[in-house]
């Protein structure tokens, strides 16, 4: 019986699709996992994957056109299967079968783009974030008329938030960069071109990549359409062979793909590996959350430095939120004797070191599960509340500042907490850190008191509502039962968005955390 598949809701905003590229052609066979389509939403271009096995029988919306979510994207079945039932009064846009005859005068589509020559790929700059719209080429690992195999980096692509190794997925000779090292230039636009030694790809550069395998006809008098073999990719050595909705699902859930056995074809991770998986701690390094950044600065001499592209965001993104989100502060001093107690107990115990600031990211996410209204977004006409816990937490870059999220934080144990703050930490100051690992955050936490810092405000990180500002834990007299006696204490300064948190709801969650971090033992109930 054939599937319809609508237009998918891929992000919360979302209310229509625009089909960027269309990954498989009327008559072809589908398998559950295939790449059916490219789906522009508000926020970025992602994969579409089919559930279904069959083939693509009808095409409901045309490669650059748009559709609402929810609309008729495509229907997959049995081929020569009658849909007419299922596509209903809609005007198809394609409908494939074993033989289609189509009633319409002869019309020839006359290329305008480049002819692909045989053998030569593309690449364009990637889409590496959400918010990206043009990355900058940090370095050239390759150069013009260099081998290039599958699995070669062959440049490091700067974007708003991080440095990411650029790997190759074809083989060939480097032809052309597109972007010279040190430039930037908008997502989708050339980047490079690989193919055959010798191979002429002046066409293409001249058309902006605007290209085709050959030249194409489409609407004759009588046309049969045949359905073409599926693909199939062998992956081989040590890359990883996942899915892309398998993929996506992984880093929703901040799982480490490579910890996850494939139960697919030839080993590939599919969805049901992701939905059956069985979280694991990672092994602790030690990495302080933040540093100084330094500069050295001749005396006398006035010196520039161009902004990088990180700085460039910072800036607009931190002005944006300012600007826009009425920011109110909500501040507390809270006694951190009995913490300080629970962790020398806690650290006591073998393979285990955790740090204050751990504890304080484990108490936030179960106290944002208590008050799930400081979980939530300011999205226009509605707020959005989240149904995960995940925390941000700010680390200090020579560039400007990351913040690696923590996904599901609400149900990590402290060594997994300790663990994943230690890597995504070290990660971030080499630029390594993946531009997944740095989206999805519902909150955000900063922590000056490394540097003795004793109170301080931050500006919120949109979409968050909320962000914490943690100082440093300071020893003084202090009044208890009556008496001046010696104790420790730790100020807490939380930033909240008016326009989603009132001062109470913000009042009552700082009292939850304070009686968290107050009564450690609370939080094991």
């Amino acid at each position: 019986m054939a599937e319809v598949v609508t237009m998918p809701r891929l992000s919360d905003t979302m209310t229509e699709g625009k089909v960027a590229k269309w990954h498989k052609k009327l008559g072809d066979s589908v398998k559950e996992g295939d790449i059916l389509a490219e789906i522009e939403t508000d926020k970025a271009v992602q994969d579409f994957e089919t559930e279904w096995n069959g083939t693509l029988l009808y095409i409901g919306v045309n490669e650059g056109d748009s559709a609402p979510v929810d609309s008729i994207l495509a229907i997959i079945g049995q081929s020569g299967e009658d849909i007419s039932a299922l596509i209903g009064g809609q005007a198809p846009v394609e409908t494939a079968s074993p033989e289609v005859k189509v009633e319409t005068t002869a019309l020839v589509e006359v290329a305008t783009t480049a002819e692909m020559p045989a053998g030569v790929e593309v690449i364009n700059m990637p889409r590496l974030s959400d918010t990206m719209t043009e990355g900058k080429v940090a370095k050239w690992n390759k150069a013009v008329g260099d081998a290039v195999k599958e699995g070669d980096i062959i440049a490091e692509i700067e974007t708003d938030k991080a440095v990411q190794d650029f790997e190759s997925e074809f083989n060939g000779v480097l032809l052309y960069q597109g972007v010279q090292e040190g430039e930037a230039s908008p997502v989708d636009s050339i980047l490079a071109i690989i193919g055959p030694a010798g191979t002429d790809v002046s066409a293409i550069v001249a058309s902006g990549g605007n290209v085709q395998p050959v030249a194409e006809t489409k609407a004759v008098a009588e046309t049969k359409v045949v359905a073409s073999a599926p693909q199939v990719v062998a992956t081989t050595g040590q890359r990883l062979a996942v899915s892309p909705l398998a993929k996506k699902m992984a880093q929703d859930k901040g799982i480490d793909l490579s910890t996850v056995k494939g139960s697919g074809e030839n080993g590939r991770i599919i969805k049901k590996d992701i939905e059956s998986y069985s979280p694991q701690a990672k092994p602790a390094q030690a990495v302080a959350v933040a540093s100084p950044v330094v500069m050295n600065i001749t005396g006398g001499e006035t010196t520039e430095t161009p902004n990088s592209q990180m700085r460039n965001v910072i800036a607009k993104r931190l002005a944006e939120s300012k600007f826009t989100a009425p920011h109110y502060y909500l501040m507390v001093e809270i006694s951190m004797d009995k913490a300080i107690e629970a962790r020398k107990e806690i650290n006591t115990l073998p393979d285990t070191k955790i740090s204050f600031n751990d504890m304080v990211i484990k108490a936030v996410a179960m106290a944002l599960r208590k008050h799930p209204q400081v979980n939530s977004s300011w999205a226009g006409d509605k707020i959005v509340h989240h149904g995960d816990v995940n925390v941000g937490v700010a680390v200090a870059v020579p560039d400007g500042l990351v913040v690696p999220v923590l996904k599901n934080t609400d149900f990590m144990n402290y060594n997994q907490i300790s663990a994943s703050v230690k890597d995504m930490a070290s990660r971030a100051k080499s630029k390594q850190l993946k531009a997944n690992e740095m989206e999805g955050s519902t909150f955000s936490v900063s922590n000056l008191g490394m540097f003795g810092i004793e109170t301080f405000t931050s500006i919120i990180n949109q979409p968050n509502s909320a962000i914490l500002s943690v100082g440093a834990i300071i020893e003084k007299p202090v009044v208890k039962n009556g008496q001046i006696v010696v104790g420790n204490t730790m100020k807490l300064s939380l930033a909240c968005d008016h326009r989603v948190i009132d001062g109470a709801t913000g009042a009552a969650f700082l009292q939850t955390l304070r009686t968290y971090l107050e009564q450690p033992l609370t939080l094991l109930l």
